[in-house]
């Protein structure tokens, strides 16, 4: 299993999913996935107690486990801030499912993509799921997950990754600041963007451009580049571990702007 993008969908009670319904969902919900034979050459239907499901060309794994996942204060806190049942969610539930792509993905896009989309199909076909834990950094409710999930093979820029990466706010002096939880799934850093101008809603949006931007072309924004939507405007990017947040390995951005 690909540990990098490994996710746990919550559940109120233990439950096993009925695979075989969950490949007809997942087929209705995105009717544009290639139905390929399995083994043989001959289509194959999916048992309704397999631990696999196609999805496209890949295999997804899904394991039912009988207990809760193990508590991370940080994370249900950051949880909290968007989410504030989260953490009631968290106290009462009492088993989990574990999915991931089989294998190592040469583009974590497309394990994402597809590891959603599953997601999405078990929580149509049980109601017992009650949210969603994404690489140990990002929670999501199931009625979140189950509407956005749609959109999981959507063209760039319009696939879900809000699901995949939380993007906090924090002060930093007279400063306001964004970072990222999550884009290291896929780039190996999270964003660190600290302005002295932007209003916070713009500032949202940047990091969530740049976000949406690496998780599309990968690592490409190298030490010491410069990135802006405009020739007036210029965002310093360094490559550093990050002073504020405990070391965690960060695109540093600092906007400018050249008179």
């Amino acid at each position: 299993m690909s540990s990098s993008l490994l996710a746990f969908v919550l559940l109120d009670d233990p439950a096993t999913p009925d695979m075989s319904a969950v490949t007809e969902v997942l087929h209705a919900r995105h009717p544009e996935l290639a139905t390929e034979a399995i083994g043989d050459g001959r289509a194959q239907q999916t048992q309704a107690n397999s631990p696999l499901i196609r999805c496209g060309r890949e295999l997804v794994a899904v394991m039912s486990m009988p207990a809760s996942i193990p508590h991370d204060q940080g994370l249900w806190a950051r949880a909290a801030t968007t989410w504030p049942e989260s953490k009631a969610v968290a106290a009462r539930h009492r088993g989990h499912l574990i999915v991931s792509m089989l294998g190592k993905s040469e583009q974590p896009l497309v394990a994402a993509r597809g590891t959603t989309a599953v997601i999405g199909a078990l929580i149509a076909t049980m109601p017992e799921c009650c949210g969603v834990v994404w690489t140990g950094r990002v929670v999501r409710p199931a009625d979140l997950w189950l509407e956005t999930s749609r959109d999981a093979f959507a063209p760039y820029p319009d696939y879900p990754f809000r699901l995949w990466v939380d993007i906090l706010p924090f002060r930093s002096g007279a400063k306001i600041g964004a970072v990222t939880m999550g884009l290291s799934a896929f780039v190996d850093r999270e964003i660190e963007f600290v302005t002295g101008k932007l209003t916070l809603s713009a500032l949202f949006d940047k990091v969530a451009g740049l976000s949406a931007y690496l998780i599309e072309h990968g690592s490409v924004v190298k030490d010491g580049d410069t990135i802006g939507a405009s020739a007036s405007e210029r965002i310093q990017v360094r490559h550093k571990n990050s002073d504020a947040f405990g070391g965690l390995p960060v695109f540093y951005c600092v906007d400018e702007v050249t008179q």
